[in-house]
């Protein structure tokens, strides 16, 4: 089965397995693969730029990595034999970086209206440094520290600011919902099988699930650990990618 699977989704897929399996190496090593190459936002004082491109290749545990990667092999190696590996390479990148680029046009201005808040009260630079120099496992005591030194009204406030801009998103989902979005465009009438019982045609699934995005996406839950924004933005710029080739090639699926 391995071996049938196309040559660039193969690499991706084994890239994927090579840097989870180096993340769960290191973590016994106390060092955070996660917050170093998965993304954070460009105004956080974490965010370095080789980020764009090794986030989507972490992933959280190995749920993430196995239903991310079991879409990705399934839908993507198809596309791939329909495309080629050149035309199926570009369309996962620029799904990925769709992801990247709307998950940050939300999270930066968010994290800049906190930044405004925080720096009526206490020195944000230093704050920013602290988040930046202290490693995860001494942070909360690094921040109680400061706290102390430099009381703030709103706790809430400070705690929403240091969890936006010390969680990294990570994982491959946005150019996977782009993969989805692709298929779901060119064979709609492809029927899945949910809970392998109960057949959903493509078209219906993949609109209901990008719904459920858009929904979860305008909830702004900070508690929620999903990156909804990233999913839609892969989604976007897959479905805009496909209709567009689709034009080109006069091609039509069913």
């Amino acid at each position: 089965m391995f071996q049938n699977i196309p040559q660039v989704t193969k690499n991706i897929l084994i890239l994927n397995i090579l840097f989870f399996v180096a993340t769960l190496v290191m973590q016994g090593q106390n060092v955070d693969l996660i917050r170093l190459l998965g993304t954070h936002y460009v105004n956080s004082p974490l965010f370095e730029p080789f980020q764009i491109v090794t986030h989507f290749f972490m992933h959280a545990n190995i749920f993430h990595i196995f239903i991310n990667m079991w879409l990705f092999v399934m839908l993507g190696g198809f596309l791939e034999r329909l495309w080629g590996p050149q035309r199926f390479f570009i369309f996962y990148i620029v799904s990925a970086l769709a992801a990247f680029a709307l998950h940050n046009f939300i999270g930066v201005y968010q994290v800049e209206q906190m930044k405004a808040l925080l720096g009526e009260e206490i020195p944000v630079d230093q704050l920013n440094n602290i988040v930046r120099t202290t490693s995860l496992f001494n942070l909360e005591n690094a921040i109680n520290q400061f706290l102390m030194d430099h009381p703030v009204g709103d706790i809430a406030l400070i705690e929403n600011y240091i969890r936006m801009i010390y969680t990294p998103m990570v994982g491959a989902s946005g150019a996977v919902f782009g993969v989805m979005a692709a298929f779901a465009i060119l064979f709609p009438n492809t029927e899945f099988y949910l809970y392998f019982m109960i057949p959903v045609k493509a078209k219906y699934l993949v609109g209901v699930y990008l719904i459920y995005e858009v929904y979860s996406a305008f909830q702004n839950n900070l508690d929620d650990p999903v990156a909804h924004l990233a999913h839609i933005g892969g989604a976007v710029a897959g479905a805009v990618m496909v209709i567009i080739w689709r034009r080109k090639d006069r091609s039509n699926f069913y």
